[in-house]
């Protein structure tokens, strides 16, 4: 850890990391104590609450998406008990919208997975400053975004080619052609 990165976190390290996804959360919480901070992880809506209620931490880094609800639910119960906390909001359903009412309840800041432990810590330590994020060196193709987005809401689905052609607004057998071909770069 770099001191100014010591020296920006302050007295209170204490960092809750909530995401559903166990060995992302397992590596995030690793790296985060190498950079200084306490964390304390949560697989759950309901066990974030839970430590929020007990130990509310200086700042925090919720998924967006959870198996029992949203992150959201988190981000609240953290502004009310720690107005003071910085918290970043993650998720791999990246869209305006949610990126618009994660801020209006409070979140500092919104990051799309996937997000490496440097780009949460400088989410968490950034001034309250708007600084446009720099250009990624490489960004999707649009073909992967949209490759990504049918694998998605296929899963969503639980794998139902025909529930998710509908969702889509797509034909069935369009659909499992693009399912059985490889991702694009």
């Amino acid at each position: 850890m770099m001191e100014n990165d010591a020296a920006a976190l302050g007295e209170d390290r204490s960092l809750l990391l909530v995401d559903d996804d166990e060995p992302f959360l397992r590596r995030l919480a690793k790296a985060m104590e190498k950079r200084g901070f306490i964390p304390e992880t949560a697989g759950s809506v309901a066990e974030g609450k839970v430590i929020v209620a007990e130990r509310p931490p200086a700042y925090a880094v919720v998924d967006l998406r959870l198996e029992d609800g949203n992150g959201l639910d988190v981000v609240e119960a953290l502004r009310e008990r720690r107005p003071d906390s910085r918290i970043v909001v993650l998720t791999g359903y990246g869209a305006i919208a949610t990126a618009v009412a994660a801020v209006k309840i409070g979140a500092t800041d919104y990051l799309s997975k996937p997000a490496d432990a440097d780009d949460v810590m400088n989410a968490l330590l950034a001034s309250g400053g708007v600084t446009l994020p720099e250009p990624p060196e490489n960004p999707m193709s649009a073909d992967r975004v949209r490759w990504e987005h049918i694998q998605r809401v296929y899963e969503m689905c639980d794998r139902n080619v025909s529930e998710t052609a509908r969702r889509l607004s797509m034909h069935r057998r369009t659909l499992q052609r693009i399912l059985a071909k490889r991702s694009p770069r």
